[in-house]
């Protein structure tokens, strides 16, 4: 029989710089259009998000990096190197923070591979590097980093994790997403990329996994891609710094493709629904969320995990759905759990999970 692979336990870590209510503020002051406004103030109180942190200081007078003195102040926006050199600096500390608050629950020695998930920055050597020798990883543990693949860019990380351990039992692989979304704000006027700015803050969370049975235990991943939606989620590159495309119709979208029999099988592993035991979607904002609910005819608990993450931090790209992990792997037994989440492509990516 083929080893099980176990995700024993995840640590995660946020900056310390709260900056969801300075940018309402800020975004409701540069509409020009008052209806866009106030549109965006009725969104914005109905996102389900009351905090998203960031790594970019506050002002010496505390203000956020829109306020006067902020990284964002000025009337042309910092160009991509800046946003660049503050990540290369920023993204290892904030997932160093992350690993030792796992180092805090689980013995993270042996450790034979480093698998990183960051979309949000490049840099070369690579912030898996930077972070392996930080920690003092020796040398030999294979290093493999994920990039640009977006929000579910966790389920690539942690299905490469299983993967490695079901063909090396020994193996101990330190998994880490680490996302820095506040340092791609966009010069806008239109209400669309508001609201996609709206969703995104800051975080990292590492996990350990393992043939340890403890924790939960990494069962069979899924993958698709839904039609005609290739340009519904788009991830730019620009000289000022990386442009989100979240188009409106994602939640519709999604609720129509989980709604077909066929990739709702898909994503339960053939399960009917009422048999799965938990649920950790992706907080990718409460439409999305409210839409997984509606198609899959969820019950109001099911997605509570998630509902939760969003509230308290928003969306964090690939680090979100490990938070979700986070909050279930503390709570009660689960038995047939689903981990899904969305992002480019418009592709939906996930895996079965139980307690051990």
């Amino acid at each position: 029989m083929p080893t099980n692979a176990y995700v024993n336990a995840i640590g995660t870590a946020v900056p310390g710089h709260d900056i969801h209510p300075a940018f309402v503020d800020w975004a409701l002051r540069r509409f020009d259009d008052v209806r866009d406004a106030k549109l965006f103030q009725r969104m914005a109180e109905r996102s389900g998000i009351e905090h998203r942190w960031s790594v970019l200081d506050p002002t010496q007078s505390g203000g956020s990096p829109v306020a006067r003195g902020g990284f964002y102040a000025e009337p042309v926006l910092p160009g991509t190197q800046a946003r660049m050199e503050v990540y290369a600096q920023a993204a290892p500390r904030l997932g160093i923070a992350a690993i030792d608050a796992l180092r805090a629950k689980q013995d993270l020695s042996g450790i034979t591979h480093f698998v990183v998930a960051s979309c949000t920055g490049f840099v070369a050597p690579g912030i898996d590097q930077i972070i392996a020798r930080a920690i003092g990883l020796p040398p030999s543990v294979e290093r493999l980093l994920v990039g640009f693949m977006g929000c579910y860019a966790a389920v690539a990380a942690l299905r490469s994790a299983r993967h490695i351990v079901r063909s090396d039992p020994d193996a101990r692989v330190l998994v880490l997403c680490v996302e820095l979304s506040t340092l791609h704000l966009t010069e806008t006027r239109a209400l669309e990329p508001m609201l996609a700015m709206l969703q995104f803050g800051d975080g990292a969370a590492a996990a350990l996994v393992s043939a340890d049975p403890a924790g939960l235990r990494l069962d069979a991943p899924f993958a698709t891609t839904l039609p005609d939606s290739a340009e519904l989620i788009e991830w730019a590159i620009t000289d000022q710094g990386f442009r989100m495309h979240l188009s409106g119709e994602v939640p519709g979208r999604i609720a129509a493709a989980l709604a077909d029999p066929a990739i709702a099988s898909a994503v339960t592993g053939g399960r009917d629904v009422a048999e799965v035991g938990a649920w950790a979607v992706h907080a990718g904002g409460r439409s999305i969320l409210d839409a997984v609910e509606r198609a899959l005819r969820l019950g109001p608990e099911a997605l509570t995990a998630s509902r939760s993450v969003l509230a308290r931090f928003g969306n964090m790209s690939s680090a979100t759905l490990m938070f979700v992990l986070a909050d279930l792997i503390d709570g009660a037994r689960i038995e047939n759990g689903v981990a899904l989440a969305f992002g480019p492509g418009l592709a939906a990516e996930g895996f079965g999970f139980s307690s051990a």
